[in-house]
């Protein structure tokens, strides 16, 4: 297996003085982008569907649980016995205190799925998952939200009993935000996947393979 090039320890520390600088510019532009997340309008959305939860059915507005704001991961449905690697990736990853750090800060978080909730509740038993998952099975909540048969992160604001969504995002928008890919973009041979752009010889594997 290839390895980095070795250096004296004067050239180490240019070569990341360098990439500091770089790195410096991708905060300071990932900040300005945060600051115009916050300033986006938001728009009504209907909070009719029924969701079916182990505690009973329950509306979108029920599923802020008091908070002001929710945040809902579109798990994908690929049908009876089968799930997506790359949901169950991201889901892998969701740490067992999230919820209550974001619950702390007002917000909820919810994973959602069209799968039938038996088939989730087997799911999240096998893999050992925490977190809020419900299914909107029946409703039209994935269309409507923009996910179909796709996966999707949405983000809900409510005033009072009025709904409101304020951000969406999906595909690398979604793997930005799970904890391993973060990590491993650290380390000298990343994700080890075949889309990265790596130096001959380095470890990399189809993704999910």
């Amino acid at each position: 297996m290839e390895k980095p090039n070795i250096v004296t320890a004067e050239e180490w520390q240019q070569a990341r003085d360098e990439l500091l600088k770089a790195e410096k510019e991708a905060t300071r532009a990932l900040d300005a982008i945060a600051a115009r997340r916050r300033r986006l309008p938001m728009v009504k959305f209907d909070n009719g569907y029924a969701f079916d939860t182990p505690t009973g059915m329950k509306t979108l507005l029920e599923l802020f649980e008091g908070r002001g704001q929710l945040v809902v991961y579109q798990f994908m449905n690929i049908g009876p016995d089968h799930y997506c690697p790359g949901c169950t990736w991201f889901t892998n990853g969701v740490p067992s205190a999230g919820p209550a750090l974001l619950g702390d800060r007002g917000v909820t978080w919810v994973t959602v799925s069209t799968m039938p909730l038996a088939q989730i509740e087997a799911y999240k038993a096998r893999m050992g998952w925490t977190m809020p998952f419900v299914s909107s099975h029946g409703t039209s909540f994935a269309d409507d939200c923009g996910a179909g048969r796709g996966f999707m992160l949405s983000v809900f604001l409510r005033d009072g009993e009025d709904v409101y969504r304020t951000y969406n995002t999906t595909a690398r928008g979604v793997d930005r935000l799970v904890f391993a890919n973060s990590i491993l973009d650290l380390t000298p041979y990343g994700r080890q996947e075949d889309w990265e752009d790596s130096p001959p010889g380095w470890p990399q594997h189809p993704t999910y393979g």
